[in-house]
């Protein structure tokens, strides 16, 4: 339902993140989601959807152990889901594995700056590359995912100085998070944009809605039509 709701608005593109770790079952962090759970959302979100592209986030595990490994997961996504493209996060580690994927037909978009599937590895969901080298590598990454024919690279929580720079570098289109207006495109998780979610307001987020508070509201005045029998009335009763 969300998904028809989106892409009826004339959105671009919805991303089946592995955000759905966090927000549709409560963990603490993308890495515990599987290919299959991948799978199951994103055929839903394709079904539910008549215009915009879809992307399907390949989840971690699914590509780290080898290419040829990265390569049939990609190739399964793509099959069970009806996705237009896949999504993986890093850089010239992967570009091989890219490549590879590309070279199936498959189109790719890279995923650089703050990677949630190494949370374990940073440690924290702070601001990346601020350092020169951490800014040259991401830069090198970029160019890397480039040459490999990702068909756009998605630039997460860093300056925007520096994602405008890999923007003006690159031939893929660039996607931002966080990282200013002079990427291509940008991309929200939609319970955050739409106000959804409670307690979480990074300096990058903006609430577009307050659909928290329409449906706490909606929800209480259920209940309270239902206590005081206005619900159902004689008109929607058979």
């Amino acid at each position: 339902t969300t998904a028809g709701i989106i892409d009826a608005a004339g959105i671009d593109s919805i991303l089946v993140g592995d955000s759905a770790s966090n927000v549709m079952a409560g963990n603490q962090d993308t890495t515990p989601i599987t290919i299959d759970q991948m799978i199951y959302h994103a055929r839903a979100v394709v079904r539910a959807c008549q215009h915009c592209l879809v992307v399907c986030d390949m989840p971690f595990g699914s590509y780290q152990v080898s290419r040829e490994e990265g390569i049939r997961n990609a190739i399964r996504i793509i099959k069970e889901t009806g996705a237009g493209a896949v999504k993986m996060e890093g850089g010239q580690e992967i570009a091989n594995t890219v490549k590879g994927i590309v070279d199936a037909g498959i189109p790719v978009i890279g995923h650089l700056g703050l990677t949630p599937q190494s949370i374990h590895k940073f440690g924290g969901y702070g601001l990346r590359a601020k350092e020169d080298a951490e800014a040259q590598k991401l830069i090198d990454d970029a160019l890397a995912l480039d040459a490999a024919g990702v068909s756009a690279i998605t630039l997460e929580k860093v300056p925007s100085a520096l994602a405008a720079k890999v923007t003006s570098m690159v031939k893929a289109a660039t996607i931002g998070i966080g990282a200013g207006n002079e990427t291509d495109g940008q991309v929200l998780v939609y319970a955050d944009a739409l106000g959804m979610t409670q307690g979480f307001k990074p300096k990058f987020l903006r609430h577009f809605a307050d659909v928290n508070k329409c449906m706490t509201e909606g929800v209480q005045e259920y209940i309270k039509c239902v206590k005081e029998k206005s619900f159902p009335s004689i008109e929607e009763s058979y």
